[in-house]
């Protein structure tokens, strides 16, 4: 039986993880903890207040619990990232150590899961189908941080054999949680605002194409990649995803289709050169081939669905 800890379950991921892995191993094998209280629907299960930078209390935490999987999803995300680099490299990169020392530490944690982005690829990296071995020269600190991060990992399982396992997770768009300071969050934030306001202001230009998936195809992806077979895995840094592509402007368009006087006017920030830096379609072919990676949901899907709950949300 295992006994999973999932760090960081009130963020956008581990929020709905939790709910997922509950379905899978039962709600009283899942503790949902974070550094501040997780959402009132993660109640029917265990949680906790825990702190991933305290490493002392984190391996107490661990061995009381029999805990036998890590999900460790705590981090400072990009657009955050670039006000604060020193912290937020601090935060990603110490907590990540915290955990694979931990993993190396104690013989019943079998499993640890950590996210890696699309933010490890840079400039230089090719724009269009974005393979899985390439160029990868980040220019922002969140990125620099996960691309540091893949190799620890590696290192990690070559040197200790620590069984991690990572995915690059594109821009997530979920109607559960809200945005929590990435460069992809305009896609969830035009949402809210086409049915609170009927107008958006987006910090992106309109034609710039970004990897998205929304969440329910992530959390499949996550749970089918940590239930594979060891042996089928063939790289121990992170796995391409890629989801679907598309632009600011085709996302408005879309949602024109539900409400016609939608407005969506563009104002680019400091995101839109962090955004010209990362891909815009990836190629995700060894995840399909090793671990049987599939996705559902288009644009069109995604925008029926997430209209629909978000204006629950807002009633």
């Amino acid at each position: 039986m295992e006994r999973i800890l999932v760090i960081g379950a009130a963020g956008q991921i581990g929020s709905e993880l939790v709910t997922a892995l509950r379905k899978v191993h039962g709600s009283d094998n899942v503790i949902a903890s974070d550094i501040r209280d997780v959402p009132d629907d993660l109640k029917d299960g265990p949680t906790a207040l825990l702190d991933v930078m305290d490493d002392k209390r984190l391996i107490h935490f661990v061995i009381r619990h029999k805990v036998t999987q890590i999900y460790h999803l705590a981090a400072v995300l990009s657009g955050n990232a670039e006000r604060l680099p020193m912290q937020a490299w601090h935060i990603n990169m110490q907590s990540m150590m915290n955990v694979l020392d931990l993993a190396r530490e104690v013989e019943e944690l079998k499993k640890v899961f950590w996210p890696s982005s699309i933010a490890v690829f840079g400039p230089t990296t090719p724009m269009n189908d974005t393979p899985q071995l390439t160029v990868m020269e980040p220019t922002t600190v969140y990125g620099i941080s996960k691309l540091a991060g893949e190799r620890w990992c590696e290192y990690f399982y070559n040197r200790y054999n620590v069984d991690v396992r990572s995915i690059r997770y594109p821009g997530l768009i979920s109607y559960k949680t809200e945005a929590g300071g990435g460069t992809t969050d305009y896609a969830v934030e035009i949402y809210y605002e086409a049915l609170k306001q009927k107008k958006y202001e987006c910090f992106l230009k309109e034609n710039t194409y970004l990897p998205m998936m929304f969440m329910d195809d992530a959390i499949d992806a996550t749970i089918a990649l940590m239930e594979s077979p060891a042996e089928k895995l063939s790289t121990r840094s992170a796995y391409n995803v890629g989801g679907i592509s598309f632009s600011p402007k085709e996302i408005a368009e879309e949602i024109k289709l539900h409400i016609p006087d939608f407005e969506i006017n563009y104002k680019p920030d400091f995101r839109q050169a962090i955004a010209d830096s990362w891909p815009q379609s990836i190629n995700d072919s060894l995840a399909q081939h090793d671990w049987g990676l599939k996705t559902k949901f288009n644009l069109k899907r995604m925008t029926n669905v997430m209209l629909e709950e978000v204006g629950k949300k807002l009633k």
